[in-house]
């Protein structure tokens, strides 16, 4: 399709590409052990494959496996990787003035391959939506070159680590190796006050909430933290009262 080529051969296409290029190792190590983890905590090779390519969610299949494997309900999987992944909404709301003018299914695709580094990098580099039509194509390049080599680097990783899971040992430490990779990820998007207060409320609410059972205590850290974002943003944002004469 012409709009296809026109993204790809696009110079912001492969400047996308570069500044995603030093973290995708990180990615891929992250990609790697998830793809381990799945297989060695019971599921097949076709329910590993299928998640890694259906979900492409690292934080919310970390979270989903040992729920998995501790035979939890069906509803408190999907609630924990429906909460895990909140943080996308936000995304969503915020690049909806840079997506809006594309169809919807672009925007749909847009959204699934549009990662946490995919969408820091982006804003980094694009504060403001474009307004003419040569602008929204060089950001909707850029956002299609990061996401392009986020996705390969994931996907690629995670499915090497599905089909060497037998053959890894898991003395490797590549549990550690992916906690290492969450907290640069975390590092890498907290870069504003609020986002930094978010990360020290959910923290503190997961320490506080840890008896709870079933990893319930991740659920409620985030519900915590995304409820008082939201209201801290609200009173950021509203205009001041009027005193009364």
């Amino acid at each position: 399709m012409f709009f296809l080529r026109a993204i790809h051969r696009h110079p912001e296409f492969r400047q996308g590409m570069r500044a995603t290029a030093p973290v995708a190792p990180g990615l891929a190590a992250w990609g790697l052990m998830t793809g381990v983890a799945m297989v060695k905590s019971g599921m097949s090779v076709v329910e590993a494959v299928a998640m890694t390519l259906f979900v492409y969610a690292g934080s919310s299949q970390l979270a989903a496996i040992p729920l998995i494997v501790a035979g939890a309900p069906f509803w408190v999987i999907w609630t924990t990787g429906f909460c895990v992944n909140l943080r996308f909404v936000v995304f969503s709301l915020h690049l909806r003035d840079y997506l809006m003018h594309l169809p919807r299914w672009r925007r749909l695709v847009n959204g699934f391959l549009t990662a946490d580094l995919s969408y820091a990098l982006f804003t980094g580099r694009y504060p403001e939506p474009a307004q003419d039509a040569e602008g929204r194509l060089a950001q909707e390049a850029y956002l299609a070159g990061n996401y392009f080599l986020t996705w390969a680097a994931w996907n690629g990783a995670s499915l090497a680590g599905v089909a060497l899971a037998n053959w890894i040992p898991s003395a490797w430490g590549l549990g550690f190796a992916g906690v290492l990779c969450l907290v640069g990820v975390l590092c890498s998007l907290a870069n504003t006050r609020l986002r930094v207060l978010a990360a020290v409320i959910a923290g503190t609410a997961a320490v506080a909430a840890y008896a709870l059972p079933l990893k319930l205590n991740i659920v409620v850290a985030i519900a915590v933290a995304v409820l008082a974002c939201f209201w801290l943003e609200g009173r950021r944002s509203a205009p001041p009262r009027e005193k009364l004469a």
